[in-house]
């Protein structure tokens, strides 16, 4: 990875995480506001049980992007892409994170897409 990448990348992590826990307490409070007057006997959340129920979301519905029929999307993109719109994508990527064309153009060795 390169130097100019570790602070993106530390950006990125950072919000996903804050985005997760807003993401919590976004669903405790709808929770704790629809449940108990819609459903007679329905009970609030706590923070905890609000990301289990996000949680069992994601394990039941496939929600949030990448395993669900996002990643399909993308990867039969992927696969439609001539030779030359492959390099062309790699070469922006490469771009993105601060990696010059002298840096060679993949790290691993024998490493065939």
């Amino acid at each position: 990875m390169s130097m100019n990448c570790k602070p993106r990348c530390g950006k990125i992590i950072v919000l996903a995480v804050f985005g997760i826990a807003a993401l919590g307490l976004l669903v405790m409070a709808l929770w704790n506001w629809l449940i108990p007057t819609v459903f007679i006997g329905g009970k609030e959340i706590d923070y905890l049980q609000a990301m289990g129920v996000l949680l069992l979301s994601k394990i039941l519905f496939g929600g949030f992007r990448g395993h669900g029929g996002h990643g399909r999307w993308h990867s039969h993109r992927w696969e439609q892409m001539t030779p030359e719109e492959l390099e062309k994508f790699r070469t922006g990527l490469r771009g993105r994170c601060g990696k010059h064309e002298h840096e060679g153009s993949d790290t691993r060795e024998g490493h065939h897409d």
